[in-house]
């Protein structure tokens, strides 16, 4: 995106109207330039209102993240951000583009968060749909001077970092689908992305990121619908009253990289217990969709690897991979 196109963007969170004279003289470009621009932006997915002879409007005010902000925010609650902390506002995925650098030093890692991502990445290399101003969108870059031993229960670990952060923060309808699914009962909240370039019993350099729905607009949701996506759901429905996007990204941010901390010390342990209270799956007949089939069974937690335990009518089998559908009784002839 051009500078100007960031600009003007700027001009238009506040979700009022502008004229197209008043654009162009606080860019001081034409109409016609302006008129461009907007076209532009359209093209990369920002929904923008024009009323003919009037100007145009984003649908509903957005609150653009803020580095000073975040840090202020942190602060209130007792907490500071990493130094290495940076908001771009269009890149083609935070977690490419941190697992393409080269790694933090141990101790000093870094953040990207994007206010727009032209290719964010979920699982299994799916597409993660996030509209401008809807959501969060950020990775963190993390060194471990060892592997430790249960290294495999990582993406677990930050999942539960993200929901204490949300629980905090007022979201109580909140809880977790193995491996990595920010759930609420309505559907999908968010998830997570964990990257690793590992040597074996040595460093590990870690890229780990969250896509967070905080008010994910209708069409978007049809459309991630008709793509055959998760039911996805906003962070807004599962609380009262959530804290400012920046105070938001700021507990985020501060969590995962504490627990960052925490597994570089603990590796899963102190994670464990919070896993089962935020287990949405456990007890629930499901199947896993794996890439040479699927099985069918009964969620029985998970090991101590992270592994989930899926009791089958044979056996308890341990699953590392795989999409997880919780099963209708009519489904499983009950």
């Amino acid at each position: 995106m051009s500078a100007l196109g960031e600009r003007l963007l700027a001009s238009l969170v506040d979700g009022r109207l502008h004229s197209g004279e008043e654009l162009a003289a606080q860019l001081s470009v034409t109409r016609t330039t302006v008129w461009n621009l907007v076209g532009d932006l359209r093209g990369r997915g920002i929904e923008i209102a024009s009323i003919d002879r009037r100007g145009y409007r984003l649908p509903a005010p957005v609150e653009l993240l803020d580095a000073g902000a975040m840090r202020a925010a942190a602060a209130e609650f007792g907490a500071t951000l990493p130094d290495g902390l940076e908001i771009a506002f269009e890149v083609d995925s935070t977690n490419t583009q941190l697992f393409d650098t080269t790694p933090v030093l141990r101790g000093e890692p870094r953040v990207l968060l994007a206010e727009l991502q032209t290719a964010g990445r979920g699982r299994r290399e799916r597409s993660w749909l996030a509209p401008f101003g809807s959501g969060l969108t950020f990775s963190v870059g993390w060194s471990f001077a060892d592997t430790p031993p249960d290294f495999p229960a990582l993406t677990l670990a930050l999942g539960v970092a993200v929901v204490r952060q949300l629980r905090a923060a007022g979201a109580t309808d909140v809880g977790l689908k193995w491996p990595n699914d920010i759930v609420a009962v309505a559907g999908k909240l968010g998830g997570m992305l964990t990257q690793v370039k590992q040597e074996s019993g040595g460093p590990a350099y870690v890229v780990a990121g969250l896509g967070l729905n905080v008010a994910l607009p209708e069409p978007m949701r049809a459309r991630i619908l008709a793509a055959g996506g998760a039911a996805p759901v906003s962070l807004g429905s599962c609380a009262h009253a959530l804290p400012s996007r920046n105070a938001l990204a700021a507990r985020l941010v501060h969590g995962l990289v504490a627990a960052l901390a925490e597994f570089s010390r603990t590796g899963f342990a102190t994670f464990a217990t919070d896993w089962v209270a935020f287990d949405r799956l456990q007890g629930h007949t499901v199947r896993v969709e794996q890439a040479h089939g699927h099985r069918d069974g009964v969620v029985r937690g998970i090991d101590r690897d992270g592994a989930l335990l899926l009791e089958t009518a044979e056996t308890v089998e341990r699953i590392l991979s795989g999409d997880i559908r919780v099963r209708r009784l009519e489904e499983t002839g009950a």
